[in-house]
């Protein structure tokens, strides 16, 4: 029997129907069973709005409690990405009309959108700390600003500054280099970091962590309620109090910056000594200008920059730290233009070539500083000398003015035809214009006058005796040269310990001349031991070496921080902090020695004894008729020793072809008073002398220390000037006695 073509096909169609209503019913259920609670989920997500709180940064204060560094809750327009991502015009239209409110150009509310450093999950910040006033002109007119709005925020003040600007730090945003670690971190797109010093250094202590407010919203946007189960309140950051005192630090500044200037404005009078005609205009070191510079005209100081540390050395922890040129924090925060910033803080010269690295602004010299120490390194190598048995106590070296290396074959020496240098002279008398002699020298006499011809010695017999070539290097690694001193402040420079590894480093790097040989040799050892040469160290480097000498050789790990409190230590009044009532979560009290060295009475008398007569005299007197005062014994005849007694070091390190207008000057000091631990060095460039520069500004601060000297008291800053050109209004000492003395005749 035939079968009807008609029916197969509607056989055929019914079991499609029912496979396709099975498929469909299943899917039903696999949605309303199986993945009902997701997509509920994804629901309820839709009916919500998470607010995230930004926490509230730990504030900074000072050693006695004023706020160094505080916040601000601020009101910040913003605008929802949806309204201008990928619509140009609509952008452009909307920037115009928000540029005259927000006096912001069109063009930097373009670079805002454009520079990638905001999150799409949160609206994009146009404008921070606006006025009450252009909150409520934006308000009344929001059908002319859609998506605009304005959130709360927190804005860091520094009511101090410009005091300690390098030392706190500044706030600024997250750049593309640190953006993927700051949001592994936890930390939101649009947010401000620490930038410089402590604000960088102890970021993840001042920070906190995100809260956030959950809403319920109709379809149109509009909150309905507040989730407050859902909630999770912003978590502020730790105070921080630093070790530093603003009264020492502002007094370290003005300190600083008024020798400097000083050097670079020296009277012609003041530049000739002992009856030279200053007419001549040749520069402090007149003695050899005839003969060993030409008739190179007398050239000022430059004087341009420099450092000041002072340590407690029975704790490591720093009291003061000033760094020339400095700069006030407040710009960093003060919405100027990026022409007004690169004003302030130029990179480059007008033609486009870079600065001058003398007039970086941004830079802690006291940490990031580079310099050579000239002699004020004499005494650790006289610790390493005694030490290793190199010399004892009363080992005696005639000194004659010059020294002439015994290890190398004079035929092979410059003076007689070969290429070696073999004679290296003293700094030269300014009574006779030739080396100073000072006939026979222990090393408690060397140190006093400063000798060069002594350490030079000992230079070449620590690399000609054998097992001890490394040993100068290991002692001087003991005093803390050559490595980071684990202080909370960011860019730290490691230092420089010559050794065969760093020389070749610098040849291959063009740092040293090409026909240098890429291993020490005799002159590399004596030029590291009066502080030439390689060997380079940072001024906090060289406070904390002279901080082991004074506590009788603990290495201390100097600190910037005296405790961490808990959030919302209370105010006691305008920019105080009642640190009494405070929580303290660490303190930092206690110091963390990093190594001990032995300072037996045969090795540590004599250095004591020389840095002693470096500041009281005598010098000595050879040939009979010449007497040698030690290098600060003039200067310091003014100084109030009987008060404060002390002990210290010049040093002049040589600068660039050997003109004295290049040297820059050292100088570090400790007191001997237990009850008064302090040491303080100063470093400054291309300044002259040790004893000229370097040394009034360390007398000035023991002056100071001891209570000689009263400190002016530190006010509240006034607010800051936009309108000027200046990154840091200039300091002057108004009492600038302490930086006089008697002229010296020995300016090492």
């Amino acid at each position: 029997m035939a079968v009807d073509p008609r029916s197969a096909r509607l056989g055929a169609l019914a079991v499609v129907s029912v496979l396709l209503i099975g498929l469909l019913g299943t899917r039903i259920w696999f949605l309303q069973g199986v993945q009902q609670g997701d997509y509920q989920a994804r629901v309820t997500a839709a009916k919500l709005r998470t607010v995230l709180v930004p926490p509230e940064r730990g504030r900074i204060f000072d050693a006695k409690g004023r706020i160094v560094a505080d916040n601000k809750r601020i009101l910040t327009v913003t605008v929802e990405w949806s309204v201008i991502r990928n619509k140009p015009a609509t952008r452009k239209a909307l920037f115009e009309r928000l540029s005259g409110p927000l006096g912001v150009p069109t063009a930097d509310l373009e670079a805002r959108y454009n520079s990638a450093l905001y999150s799409t999950l949160l609206p994009l910040p146009l404008k921070e700390d606006v006025s009450e006033d252009v909150v409520n002109y934006i308000g009344e007119r929001s059908e002319d600003y859609p998506g605009v709005d304005v959130t709360e925020d927190w804005r860091r003040i520094y009511g101090y500054a410009p005091l300690a600007s390098h030392v706190i730090g500044y706030m600024g945003a997250i750049t593309k280099e640190t953006l993927k670690q700051y949001l592994d971190a936890g930390y939101n797109r649009n947010e401000r970091v620490g930038q410089f010093g402590v604000e960088l250094s102890l970021e993840s202590t001042l920070h906190g962590s995100w809260g956030k407010r959950v809403f319920e919203v109709d379809a149109a946007g509009s909150i309905v309620r507040e989730l407050v189960d859902q909630n999770v309140p912003a978590k502020a950051g730790n105070d921080v109090q630093l070790s530093v005192d603003l009264e020492l630090q502002q007094y370290a500044e003005a300190v600083l910056e008024t020798e400097l200037k000083n050097r670079q404005t020296l009277p012609e009078e003041q530049q000739a000594h002992n009856g030279l005609d200053p007419k001549k205009k040749f520069k402090e070191r007149v003695y050899a200008s005839s003969k060993q510079y030409g008739e190179q005209e007398w050239v000022p100081y430059k004087a341009p920059a420099g450092a000041v540390v002072v340590m407690d050395h029975t704790t490591g922890q720093v009291l003061a730290m000033a760094s020339y040129p400095t700069f006030d924090n407040r710009w960093q925060g003060a919405g100027i233009s990026g022409d007004k910033y690169s004003q302030l803080f130029p990179s480059k010269k007008p033609d486009g070539t870079p600065i001058d690295p003398d007039q970086s602004i941004l830079v802690n010299r006291a940490v990031q500083g580079r310099y050579n120490l000239g002699s004020s390194i004499k005494p650790f190598i006289a610790w390493s000398a005694l030490h290793s048995g190199v010399i004892t106590a009363n080992y005696e070296f005639l000194d004659e003015g010059t020294y002439t290396l015994q290890s190398i074959d004079p035929e092979d020496c410059q003076e007689n035809g070969g290429n070696a240098k073999c004679v290296f002279k003293n700094a030269s008398s300014a009574q006779t214009g030739k080396p100073a002699t000072y006939g026979p020298v222990t090393v408690e006499d060397a140190l006093a006058v400063s000798s060069d011809a002594f350490f030079y010695r000992i230079g070449e017999q620590f690399y000609t005796t054998p097992g001890l070539r490394d040993e100068l290097k290991v002692d001087l690694q003991r005093f803390g040269f050559g490595a980071d001193s684990g202080i909370q402040l960011p860019y730290e420079w490691d230092g420089r310990i010559p050794d065969d590894a760093v020389k070749a480093q610098l040849v291959a790097l063009g740092v040293l001349g090409k026909n240098e040989v890429p291993r020490l040799v005799v002159g590399d050892a004596v030029q590291v031991s009066i502080g030439q040469g390689l060997m380079a160290a940072t001024p906090l480097q060289i406070a904390n070496a002279y901080s082991t000498l004074a506590n009788g050789g603990f290495l201390m790990q100097p600190s910037i921080v005296k405790a961490i409190y808990a959030p919302f230590t209370p105010d006691l009044g305008p920019g105080m902090a009642d640190l009494e009532a405070g929580t303290v979560v660490q303190s930092f009290d206690r110091p963390v020695i990093k190594d001990q060295l032995e300072m037996p009475p045969e090795v540590r008398e004599p250095i004591m004894n020389g840095v002693k007569r470096v500041i009281t005299g005598p010098g000595t007197t050879y040939p009979k008729t010449y007497y040698h005062a030690t290098t600060g014994e003039n200067l310091f005849k003014t100084y109030a020793y009987s008060i404060l007694p002390i002990a210290g070091k010049t040093g002049t390190a040589q600068g660039a072809s050997n003109f004295p207008w290049n040297d820059s000057s050292a100088f570090g000091a400790f007191s001997l008073d237990p009850t008064q631990p302090y040491t303080v060095t100063a470093y400054l460039e291309k300044a002259g002398y040790g004893s000229k520069a370097a040394a009034p500004v360390v007398k000035c601060m023991f002056t100071a220390l001891s209570g000689r000297t009263l400190l002016d008291p530190v006010l509240i800053s006034d607010q800051l000037d936009l309108n000027s050109t200046l990154p840091a209004a200039p300091k002057t000492l108004a009492n600038q006695t302490c930086l006089g003395g008697i002229d010296n005749t020995i300016k090492d």
